[in-house]
């Protein structure tokens, strides 16, 4: 006789929880999501509000049904990963952050997002040298996010690869209270509580959250609280004030590491020895506000800024106590306190001229950060992974400044644009730990390039426009990839920005009432790239390689079939490789011309089918492809094989009078594969890999009074 099928517990969890949603039929129905918004207003890119239809450049946007909708709000990787051209990687490890990359930019962090810009309602997420936390994201309170990619990037300057901005939710008009839990694998849980509203001319925003999780690795748990608070206010008819406050705190994090191959085939849930002996943790308190006035004047707009905060990092490393017998070495223990600030100020004008409209926009942004860093020992006698004997104290400070001037001229059929930014950055550190041979460090380097952009957008017909654009973009070193020159423990001030040229042409076409789709092609070449020069004893420099050469394609269809159903296709392919030979690590190897660079998948395909079950009710599938990832220059070490992944998710929202209730079930990898989600690139020790988790589930409820 056949075998006896056994319900699989979370299979029963899952239909139960699904009946149950159905079950809510009696109650009035509340609809799950808006019709998709097929030509959305942004801002990111002209900084003038423009219909994304009629932006010369790849942007994409998704609205806040699509960041908030069946996900548990705490990973901008959860709504990044529908986007063509970004790849968005969950490393299980919130030690390190997500790993983000735009058309290949960004790829080889090893920790936190570079070669990106982050930006969050005005203010930078990302720090002068190009580093940037997107766990600053509270999603919570997300309206929507527009994404940027290609040459329009480089009018954000420095590390603009690609340009990543959040907006959060403007004050209800009437106040209202929400609060939220959710549960799933691994002991995750995210509870969060709100409140919005209208006090005569004070609108108001908050929120306050607590994520915690046991991990899916051993070692790698991790408890997130965030806060935020939004007030705005209108001081005549003309303006606006709005004032914004974030903070996160997230307090010994464990730190898994990766995995070595062998490792990773033999238990994917596993931890590096390394990581339990020097018990590797990172502990992060991360606070910042800011406040904008902007005021009409005629057509014409002018908008002010201002931000400051404060961030506190102290991680302990997993370096052997043995290599840091070296006088130069620093340590295995990171700690910083970092106070940086910013302000920005722009004039954007309306004008007829030769029977078009000319929008132009003058303005400079400044930022500048300073930490106060110390390294110390992981060790004391035999105990390891404790604080040991100071290694390390300097101050490093990080100032740019941005003037830039962008134009469009619109007539007929016909759009032109233009833009032009200059960037000064400038380091500087001063050494205060001058201890025997370990000598004075102290330095600067400045740097310097102007990056323009231009654009034309041509009307094909009033449902296709066809455009094409060019720009040159820049990448400074950032900090962490100046500490350290080849073997020696000096700065490496002699690093040089990596700087790009981009070409891209693209069609975006409405087919139909209900259809929306976008094409793009680029090119992009790179010259003095920043590559890994050596890793010996926990330390890792950089260096200028040869030229490289990214080309691809990117494609997305969105539509509302009919049958209640809407569908999302986001498709990407990119070559990405080196195209001049070089010699790098500390065996001097040569990496030859066209190999692949390290980190940036060739395809990527998402794909999502939602089908409105009842007007209350909707369910969706979601599918996954990514190729191959190399883990390193020379190509050859183990690949990150490619992988397939389902993900099914439920969600259903009901009215009963003032109140209103959302609910959400999710399970991620349906079909339970082993795969490899990220991978730690030209890791010191081989350890290249971060695996995924296997099939995992996590269902939630919200609740919203409104007065």
């Amino acid at each position: 006789m056949p075998p006896r099928f056994t319900p699989h517990p979370l299979d029963t969890a899952l239909h139960a929880a699904f009946l149950a949603l159905l079950g809510s039929a009696p109650l009035t129905w509340a609809a799950d999501a808006p019709p998709l918004t097929l030509n959305p207003v942004v801002v990111t890119g002209s900084r003038a509000e423009a219909a994304s239809f009629d932006m010369p450049a790849a942007i994409d946007v998704l609205e806040r049904e699509q960041i908030t909708a069946g996900q548990p709000r705490v990973n901008a990787s959860e709504a990044l990963i529908a986007v063509p051209g970004v790849v968005a990687n969950n490393r299980q490890n919130y030690a390190q952050d997500l790993q983000i990359s735009t058309r290949g930019f960004g790829a080889r962090s090893a920790f936190g997002v570079r070669g990106v810009k982050l930006i969050a309602d005005g203010i930078p997420a990302s720090m002068p040298d190009g580093q940037g936390q997107a766990a600053t994201f509270n999603l919570d309170v997300a309206e929507r996010m527009e994404i940027l990619r290609g040459p329009y990037s480089a009018v954000y300057g420095n590390h603009s690869g690609g340009v990543i901005q959040l907006f959060t939710r403007a004050p209800s008009e009437r106040p209202s209270v929400e609060g939220g839990f959710a549960a799933g694998s691994y002991g995750t849980t995210k509870a969060d509580l709100g409140a919005s509203g209208t006090a005569g001319a004070l609108g108001y925003v908050f929120n306050a959250s607590r994520f915690d999780t046991n991990g899916y690795r051993d070692h790698s748990a991790a408890t997130r609280d965030q806060a935020f608070l939004k007030l705005t206010g209108k001081p005549d008819e003309d303006s606006k004030l709005t004032f914004v406050m974030n903070g996160m705190w997230q307090h010994d994090t464990q730190d898994p590491l990766g995995l070595s191959w062998a490792g990773y085939k033999a238990n994917p849930r596993a931890v590096d020895s390394a990581a339990l002996s020097y018990n590797t943790r990172k502990s992060i308190d991360h606070l910042q506000a800011g406040v904008a006035y902007e005021r009409k004047l005629g057509r014409d707009l002018i908008q002010l800024s201002a931000y400051s905060g404060q961030r506190s990092v102290i991680q302990f490393q997993s370096i052997p106590a043995s290599v840091q017998g070296n006088p130069r070495h620093s340590g295995g223990i990171i700690d910083f306190d970092r106070n940086f600030y910013g302000f920005g100020a722009r004039y954007i004008a309306v004008n007829d001229l030769a029977g078009g409209r000319l929008t132009t926009t003058v303005g400079v942004d400044l930022d500048s950060s300073t930490d106060q860093r110390r390294g110390y020992e992981n060790f004391v006698g035999s105990r390891l992974g404790v604080k040991g004997r100071l290694r390390r104290n300097e101050t490093d400070s990080v100032e740019s400044l941005d003037p830039y001037l962008q134009a469009e001229w619109a007539r007929g059929a016909w759009a032109f644009t233009a833009g032009v930014r200059h960037s000064q950055v400038k380091f500087k550190v001063d050494d205060q730990y001058i201890v025997g041979v370990n000598g004075d460090d102290s330095g600067r380097r400045d740097y310097r390039k102007t990056t323009p952009v231009l654009g034309v957008v041509y009307k094909l017909n009033p449902a296709v426009n066809l455009y094409a654009s060019a720009g040159r973009g820049f990448e400074t070193p950032t900090l962490n990839e100046m500490f350290y020159s080849g073997t020696a423990g000096a700065f490496n001030f002699g690093l040089n920005p990596s700087r790009s040229t981009h070409y891209e042409v693209g069609a975006k076409a409405f087919i139909g009432h209900s259809s929306r789709l976008n094409v793009a092609a680029f090119q992009i070449t790179t010259e003095d790239e920043l590559v890994v020069d050596a890793s010996s004893g926990g330390r890792t420099s950089y260096k200028n390689a040869g030229k490289t050469l990214r080309q691809g394609v990117e494609a997305s269809f969105d539509t509302a079939w009919r049958q209640n159903l809407t569908s999302r296709l986001a498709v990407s392919h990119l070559r990405a490789i080196y195209d001049e030979d070089f010699r790098t690590g500390n065996a001097n190897t040569l990496v030859s011309a066209g190999k692949l660079m390290p980190g940036i998948p060739r395809t990527t395909v998402f794909g999502d089918l939602a089908w409105k079950i009842t007007p209350a009710v909707t369910a969706t599938v979601e599918g996954v492809y990514r190729s191959r990832m190399y883990v390193e220059d020379t190509n050859l070490q183990r690949a990150a094989p490619a992988y397939f992944v389902a993900n099914l998710r439920l969600t259903a929202q009901q009215q009963m009078g003032a109140w209103r209730f959302t609910e959400f079930a999710r399970l991620d990898n349906l079909f339970d594969r082993d795969y490899l989600g990220s991978v730690v690139v030209g890791d010191t020790n081989g350890r290249y890999y971060e695996p995924a988790p296997g099939r995992n589930w996590m269902a939630g409820v919200s609740a919203r009074y409104t007065w």
